[in-house]
């Protein structure tokens, strides 16, 4: 269902249900209104013929035989009006023209009534003039009073009725013409070429879709980040990749061509070495990968088996460095993770192996636990101040160079990002450097 027809739809049944709730409003009120104006002129017509009997400007027969009652002639209403005069004693003494045959109203006194006569209800008003002894009566039939009330009411209710189409195209040509900024974003999208994340075009838009619009812009431009940002890591691991395969080419070369035993040895261990570089260059971005997608979990982790686990994963290339690998995590320390352990896993090992790359023959790296935070520390060189702001990011390498990817840290960030916790990188005074893994709280 569209917007439009939605909106059309909701707006008819408030307008309808407005529009039902008059009806019955001025059908209620003009019926009591009619009503009233009716029974005024009831007793006013019944008033009028007491008068004019005690005027006697109506005279009764003397021989007791009924006589005719003229009623006011203005008006179709009053040819409606029936006119009965009885005396106290119950002698119909006069009546008017059309009046039924049987008594008008049982009741005594002055005042209204309702009686049934000849099968039809009448509505009655009744004066007794005590002076002349007779009870005046003069009534309408419900019937009748009905038909002009309803026709009173058809007259009010059939303009409104005739409004309602006029109203219902009124409200859908309004909406129409309101939607249109929608409908022109709604095109400038459809139009737009997929390679095209250029904030939507300047222009008057309502309020209420000025959010829209914003989140539509912003979410452009982080496409366009995400985007560049892929660009930049397709091409600097392009780069990277291509930098190892030449040497293996070209290693290959010298092996092929080597005058001697010994240059072929050293060739082939360049190559060997060209190939642990490859190799952990692909884990690395196979990992940083995996570690953007990852999804949230819960994990009950003993974090000291987890430093264990690292520490012998990483023990060969410790030994072939000759770097000490120590773990003051104890075992059984488990932690609540609100997060996959996969995350904290990829991040305490780019962590340990990032250390053991830095550190100088000899040094020892530590891997520590104060709570909610795994610290690691080395015996290198440090982060230089200035790189320390872009140590995080993809393929930065620190001055030493080295066989490092510069994907380390990067992977450590993102898994700890994922994670909801932080990594940070306090400064170091150039005799190690401490990297912390603030782990989050599960809620």
């Amino acid at each position: 269902m569209s917007l439009r027809l939605r909106l059309f739809l909701i707006l008819a049944l408030a307008t309808g249900a407005i529009w039902f709730s008059a009806v019955m409003w001025i059908e209620h009120s003009t019926r009591a209104q009619v009503t009233k104006v009716l029974d005024a002129r009831l007793a006013e017509a019944a008033r009028m013929v007491s008068s004019l009997l005690s005027d006697r400007r109506i005279a009764m027969a003397g021989d007791g035989s009924p006589v005719a009652i003229p009623l006011d002639p203005h008006g179709d209403y009053a040819h409606q009006l029936s006119c009965q005069i009885w005396s106290l004693r119950g002698t119909l003494v006069g009546q008017s023209e059309g009046a039924p045959a049987g008594q008008l109203t049982g009741a005594h006194g002055t005042g209204y009534s309702e009686s049934t006569v000849g099968g039809e209800t009448w509505r009655v008003y009744t004066v007794e003039n005590a002076a002349l002894g007779v009870r005046v009566m003069v009534g309408d039939s419900i019937g009748v009073r009905e038909r002009l009330v309803s026709g009173v009411i058809e007259g009010l209710l059939l303009p409104m009725a005739l409004i309602l189409p006029l109203l219902a195209a009124a409200i859908w040509i309004s909406l129409g013409k309101g939607l249109a900024p929608m409908h022109r974003l709604a095109e400038a999208l459809r139009l737009r070429s997929p390679s095209d994340l250029a904030p939507l075009p300047v222009g008057p838009v309502p309020a209420e879709m000025r959010p829209m619009r914003s989140a539509l812009d912003g979410l452009f431009a982080r496409l366009s980040r995400a985007r560049e940002a892929e660009r930049d890591f397709t091409a600097f691991a392009a780069h990277e990749l291509k930098t190892p395969l030449a040497g293996l080419r070209t290693q290959a070369q010298i092996a092929r061509i080597a005058p001697d035993a010994a240059t072929r040895t050293r060739a082939l261990q360049n190559i060997e070495r060209s190939v642990d570089r490859t190799d952990r260059l692909v884990r690395q971005l196979l990992e940083l990968s995996a570690v953007e997608r990852e999804g949230a979990a819960q994990d009950q982790l003993d974090l000291g088996q987890l430093s264990a686990e690292i520490c012998a994963d990483l023990a060969p290339l410790a030994e072939a460095r000759d770097v000490m690998l120590v773990s003051d995590v104890p075992e059984g320390s488990a932690q609540p993770l609100a997060a996959s352990g996969f995350l904290l896993h990829a991040a305490l090992r780019n962590l340990v192996e990032n250390a053991v790359q830095a550190s100088p023959v000899g040094a020892k790296v530590r891997i520590s636990c104060d709570g909610k935070v795994l610290a690691v520390e080395d015996s290198g060189p440090g982060i230089p101040e200035a790189l320390r702001a872009r140590a995080c990011e993809r393929f930065v390498r620190g001055t030493q160079g080295g066989d490092g990817s510069g994907l380390g840290l990067a992977i450590a960030s993102a898994a700890m990002e994922r994670l909801g916790g932080e990594l940070r990188l306090p400064p170091s005074d150039g005799q190690g450097q401490r990297a912390e893994l603030h782990l989050p709280r599960a809620g």
